[in-house]
């Protein structure tokens, strides 16, 4: 697998020139599904090896046990989330799963835009070439925003809003870390994911039902405190401090309490995981594959053996890019794909959870669709290859 770029895992056969408002006039009932995900990763690595010459208490073998991480991919100085975003949705593109002109909103997850204003979205759609009748908007969630973005494109292609929803996830997190902090800087890695979300005249649905879930009091243990309009950067903010763990950062750094967010994810998770199965009036052995936040292996074999999830059923897809906030569970879908372990037909269970607090679930039928022909034009492709 080329753990860089990835490999398509879904292609896309645009079956009709219908938008969303003609079908609405006709009485189609359209459901959303997911057709396609593409990601990218910037190309510098960050090995165990070089964290573990940082921290030498910390091997290269500790390292990987504790995290189940190897590398994590960082983005260069000067490149952005947009910039990311935009590699990612390129590769769908170029992939032959729809051409920029047939999308008619794109969603951005991110919660490092590339400006405060103007909004992150209306960049990539000038930058993609998407249509002026597209809509376009960003919206601030971390690791549960992949399940959120769903179901907000769920809910425009089903309102007869939009017919194909260009999902992106993008996050550069590693421009709010301290090197010397090795709670985060083990852990995340930057990247983006390129969804497409197309609504199909069927009957069945696709994706659902949904859970979601609050708590801002939990706010203060993942958190970058400055740079908003709350508490600006100053000197005093950029002054280092070191916490009793050795970890080294300031107030404009990007802080975790490692403690209280694993306690939340098992306190929320399982919690979660039955309300949704409630709800769908399914099983545990009902769901062929569960794919959850790629947080940590130490986290993830926890919340796996609390809920008694058999090990050949439970994705984990972050060895050689880390945590990867809002990517983390498209990248894991498409590695499954590459795994052989998600086949088309099967019932998956997503799972999202952590800063805000916010978490999310639900439930998605892997229907990938195959290579058509309205896959972007030459001439598209090479306006995008120019950026």
């Amino acid at each position: 697998m080329d753990h860089r770029h990835g490999s398509c895992c879904g292609r896309w056969v645009y079956r009709s020139l219908i938008r969303a408002g003609h079908s609405r006039s006709r009485g189609v009932i359209l459901r959303a599904k997911i057709a396609a995900i593409e990601y990218f990763l910037p190309q510098a690595v960050l090995s165990n090896t070089e964290l573990a010459l940082e921290f030498p208490d910390w091997s290269v073998e500790k390292i990987e046990s504790k995290t189940g991480i190897t590398e994590r991919h960082i983005a260069a100085e000067g490149e952005c989330s947009s910039d990311l975003a935009f590699e990612a949705a390129r590769k769908l593109f170029a992939s032959g799963v729809c051409s920029p002109s047939q999308i008619d909103y794109i969603l951005l997850c991110t919660q490092s835009p590339d400006y405060w204003l103007p909004t992150t979205a209306c960049l990539l759609q000038h930058r993609l070439n998407v249509p002026q009748s597209a809509g376009a908007l960003d919206f601030n969630l971390g690791c549960s925003g992949y399940i959120y973005g769903l179901g907000i494109a769920q809910g425009l292609i089903e309102t007869a809003q939009a017919n194909n929803v260009l999902l992106i996830t993008a996050e550069t997190y590693s421009k709010f870390l301290h090197r010397r902090d090795k709670s985060v800087s083990t852990l995340f890695g930057d990247a983006a994911a390129a969804t497409l979300i197309t609504g199909i005249e069927n009957a069945g649905a696709f994706i659902g039902p949904h859970v979601l879930g609050t708590d801002g009091s939990g706010a203060g243990n993942l958190i970058v405190q400055t740079g908003g309009m709350r508490n600006p950067r100053t000197p005093e903010s950029g002054r280092l401090q070191e916490d009793d763990s050795g970890n080294i950062r300031c107030a404009d750094n990007l802080y975790m309490n490692g403690a209280e967010i694993f306690n939340f994810a098992l306190r929320v998770v399982p919690k979660t995981v039955h309300t949704l199965l409630e709800r769908a009036g399914k099983k545990l052995d009902d769901i062929d594959l569960f794919v959850f936040h790629q947080a940590n292996q130490f986290m993830l074999d926890h919340l796996r053996k609390r809920l008694k999830i058999p090990q050949e059923r439970f994705s984990v897809a972050m060895r050689h890019c880390g945590n990867t906030v809002s990517s983390s569970i498209p990248i894991a879908l498409k590695d499954s794909v590459e795994k052989g372990i998600l086949h088309p037909g099967n019932v998956v269970m997503l799972v999202g959870f952590g800063v805000g607090y916010s978490w999310g679930a639900t439930l998605i039928r892997w229907d990938p669709s195959n290579r058509g022909d309205a896959k972007a034009t030459d001439c598209e492709i090479a306006a995008l290859k120019m950026g």
